[in-house]
């Protein structure tokens, strides 16, 4: 065996990732180890997976038309056959609120994964490379972070309106556009300052003592050690843009009908607020617990990843 093979070796043994494949206890072992022991997490859990399978399988829920409008039973109260009665136009509440949740949830997992990527890529590429590089990126990190989330958001649909004609999808993928561009630059800045504190490790430097290519150490050195935070933190912001989404569609220009959603749910509740409340009810308890079941998760993990907790 060669001087720099068993230095390569000696690197890889010496990182966490290795380490955590050689038996050892890591810090995602150990976070694991946390979450199965904390209650939050399993009822966020139970919760995030009965909304996620309403999304993508109503048809379980429920076998009413969201579509089907009976006038003559307008604003009719909760009952057995309309268990969460009927709207203004004579939809059926529940059926509503049940495929309302596809949009939400869409808006929320499509955001998430879009400012995760963007943020994640910019991120380590201002950490790692430094230099003018990290100076550029971080300037443009500043503007996008100096324009509040919402703000920018209203500015974006109201720029681009939807109208009746618009495909679903792309009702959708304008409200996913408008909320990552004005969501990546947290996770990016997040992410850099990750990068900077794994960078200086010796397993790090061991491997580019060795030569590895800059690819190769950020995919098997860096981001196993720096997504910790990333992770945490885009977990309570998809609570966050599900929120945000119901704000645009409540204002009227995020999800607009004929597309479903518990925001253009409680848009429409409105009218008849003060004589049938239970219109507004069921939407927005719907909503409420969906982000609060994301946020529970994100706040579950954060004191998982936390060793101060331990």
């Amino acid at each position: 065996m060669t001087e720099a093979t068993t230095i390569e070796a000696a690197a890889e043994t010496a990182s966490p990732r290795a380490i955590a494949e050689g038996g050892a206890r890591s810090l995602a072992s150990d976070a694991w180890r946390q979450l199965k022991k904390n209650p939050i997490f399993w009822v966020s859990i139970v919760l995030i997976t009965i909304f996620v399978v309403m999304a993508a399988v109503p048809q379980l829920f429920t076998s009413t038309d969201p579509a089907a409008a009976v006038l003559k039973d307008a604003r009719a109260k909760p009952s057995a056959d309309a268990w969460f009665g009927r709207d203004i136009q004579g939809y059926d509440i529940y059926a509503r609120t049940v495929y309302g949740a596809r949009a939400s949830i869409l808006v929320g997992v499509f955001t998430t994964l879009s400012t995760v990527l963007l943020g994640v890529l910019l991120g380590v590429a201002a950490g790692f490379n430094g230099g003018w590089i990290d100076t550029l990126i971080s300037r443009i990190t500043d503007v996008f972070l100096a324009t509040p989330l919402l703000l920018g958001g209203i500015l974006f649909m109201a720029s681009f309106p939807n109208d009746v004609n618009s495909a679903y999808l792309v009702v959708v993928g304008k409200v996913v556009l408008a909320l990552a561009l004005l969501g990546w630059p947290s996770l990016a800045r997040l992410m850099r300052s990750s990068v900077l504190q794994v960078k200086p490790n010796d397993y790090v430097q061991a491997a580019r003592a060795l030569g590895a290519s800059p690819w190769r150490i950020i995919r098997s050195h860096i981001l196993p050690n720096a997504m910790a935070p990333v992770i945490v933190v885009a977990t309570i912001n998809l609570g966050v843009y599900i929120s945000v989404e119901a704000t645009l569609s409540f204002l009227g220009i995020g999800l607009t009908a004929p597309a479903i959603s518990w925001g253009v749910q409680i848009s429409d509740a409105l009218v008849a607020l003060r004589t049938t409340p239970h219109i507004l009810l069921f939407p927005s308890i719907f909503l409420s617990l969906t982000v609060l079941a994301f946020i529970m998760l994100g706040d579950a993990v954060r004191d998982a990843f936390d060793p101060k907790t331990r």
